[in-house]
């Protein structure tokens, strides 16, 4: 299994736009993707004040190429959500079974 994070920094002007889009175009796009076994989305807190993350568990690293491309380390953001982001990161890790 593969774990994706990905983080976006978003202006505080523009929390509640980009929260809403996160849920309207973000969430079903990556709900529709085959290998998609889970996923979360968290908005900013106190200590993260202007950081959204997506965390996504992947049956394999080849779902996430199918979806993402052959960039597959690199974000992936829909049509509609680039104005709202600052920078964005996205990390990759394999579980460690418990």
């Amino acid at each position: 299994m593969i774990i994706r994070i990905f983080t976006a920094k978003v202006p505080s002007s523009l929390h509640t736009e980009f929260e809403a889009k996160f849920k309207e175009i973000s969430v079903p796009l990556v709900k529709t993707q085959n290998g998609l076994l889970e996923m979360a989305i968290a908005k900013p807190t106190q200590w993260n004040p202007n950081s959204f993350v997506m965390i996504s568990k992947w049956a394999t690293q080849e779902d996430i190429i199918n979806f993402t491309g052959e960039q597959w380390n690199e974000a992936h953001i829909p049509n509609g959500m680039e104005k709202y982001i600052q920078s964005c990161t996205v990390n990759h890790y394999v579980n460690i079974a418990i």
